[in-house]
């Protein structure tokens, strides 16, 4: 036993060095369409390009000091820490060494090991000096006292040494190393999909490890109790029937005409990241999602296998959209006054589980566009279990051509 505790301390004091010794190693060059000689201004943009303030901000709360929830299952919660620069409450004293050990290799001062919902086997990517100017970014902040409600991981999950071992076998540690054989947009689309945008932390589906399946990179996951969809290259449940334009306004919007409008987190990485990103930024993300490997979505989020909705089920749920939905979305699903209303297309009536149109019709959905915020209300309050069900498997039936069966028992457990 002390002979394979002896080797153990070899093999992380050897990779411990390895990860100082490449904080200081000199930056990969990538392709940059935002040059700015201010430094704070420029870590302005990476930090709407991370979508920093939708994890670091609580509802209601200050932005950037921290305390949203993250409900983990069976792991147990995370709050997410305050990033301003206060000194007492926030990273007011990290140093420049400090914030890159968290940004690309998940510690904290102190040793401390963070837990990779912050995402930082994806952050690893980014350059010493983008995650600098970030830093510049927050450092220019007013600071706001403000302590997160401590994490209540459960065992084994709260001994935080356990996240050495992962970080050997699922951080790479390394930056991003453009390809030679790519354009400079496709090198840009990279960094920012892979790296800053970090798309695959939600879009991938985890192993028993809670890492990211390579092999599955893309094909749609869950994430915080909504599904994130395929956004892979397949034509039939990625992207890859999408036009390039309407990507493009997906992504700057939140809404493509015949594709729906997003909700839940998608919603937030548009309002707090996406809308902020230039054109060409844009642009580089479309083409390298294009490129991304084609993979079908996992059975479970392709069309039903269930038994068809019973017709008086389906009638049943037909009276129901006339009162709760068709006065803003129409019979036909069109929308009635705005664009992001229209739910032709919305590939949550596709979704066999229903799990995205359940959370919307339960909860609400909420999106800021350049016209002003468009919200559409909850009803869990208003209807009962089978009132909701009947009405979601007429929806996913009639506008999505799904056959999408509920029970109200399923309704009670997503509320």
């Amino acid at each position: 036993m002390r002979r394979w505790i002896w080797i153990l301390i070899v093999v992380l004091s050897g990779a411990t060095a390895v990860g100082l010794r490449s904080l200081g190693a000199a930056d990969a060059q990538q392709p940059d369409v935002v040059p700015s000689a201010d430094t704070v201004a420029r870590g302005e943009y990476l930090v709407h390009a991370a979508d920093c303030v939708s994890c670091h901000t609580a509802a209601g709360g200050q932005p950037f000091a921290g305390g949203r929830e993250f409900d983990l299952g069976r792991m147990g919660k995370l709050y997410a820490p305050n990033i301003t620069p206060d000194k007492g409450t926030g990273i007011g004293n990290w140093s420049d060494d400090d914030f890159r050990a968290a940004m690309q290799r998940g510690i904290a001062p102190g040793g401390v090991h963070l837990y990779p919902a912050f995402p930082y086997p994806s952050f690893t990517l980014l350059t010493d000096a983008d995650v600098l100017a970030i830093k510049a970014y927050l450092f220019s902040l007013p600071p706001v006292h403000a302590v997160a409600p401590a994490n209540a991981m459960r065992f084994p999950f709260n001994y935080r040494f356990l996240m050495t071992f992962w970080n050997l076998l699922f951080n790479s540690d390394k930056r991003f190393a453009p390809d030679p054989a790519q354009s400079p947009a496709w090198n840009r689309g990279k960094y920012l999909v892979e790296g800053l945008g970090h798309c695959s932390e939600c879009h991938t589906p985890r192993n028993l490890l809670q890492a990211r399946k390579g092999s599955e990179a893309y094909a749609g996951a869950l994430a915080q109790g909504w599904y994130a969809f395929n956004i892979s290259s397949d034509t039939q449940s990625g992207i890859g029937g999408w036009s390039d334009a309407d990507l493009r306004a997906y992504l700057a919007t939140g809404h493509a005409a015949a594709h729906g409008s997003a909700s839940g987190p998608m919603a937030e990485v548009v309002e707090g990241s996406l809308a902020y990103l230039i054109p060409q930024d844009l642009d580089a993300m479309v083409a390298y999602l294009r490129t991304l490997k084609p993979i079908a979505t996992p059975g479970e989020y392709t069309a039903s296998s269930a038994a068809p909705v019973a017709a008086a089920d389906l009638d049943y749920g037909a009276s129901l959209y006339v009162g709760i939905c068709a006065n803003c979305h129409r019979s036909d699903g069109s929308g009635a006054q705005t664009p992001y209303q229209s739910l032709q297309g919305a590939a949550a009536l596709h979704e066999a589980g229903a799990i995205n149109l359940t959370q919307v019709v339960l909860h609400g959905s909420r999106l800021a566009t350049s016209d002003g915020v468009v919200r559409m209300p909850g009803f869990a309050a208003a209807y009962n279990n089978d009132e909701l069900a009947a009405v979601i498997e007429y929806a996913a039936h009639q506008l999505g051509h799904a056959n999408v069966t509920l029970t109200a028992e399923e309704i009670a457990a997503r509320r």
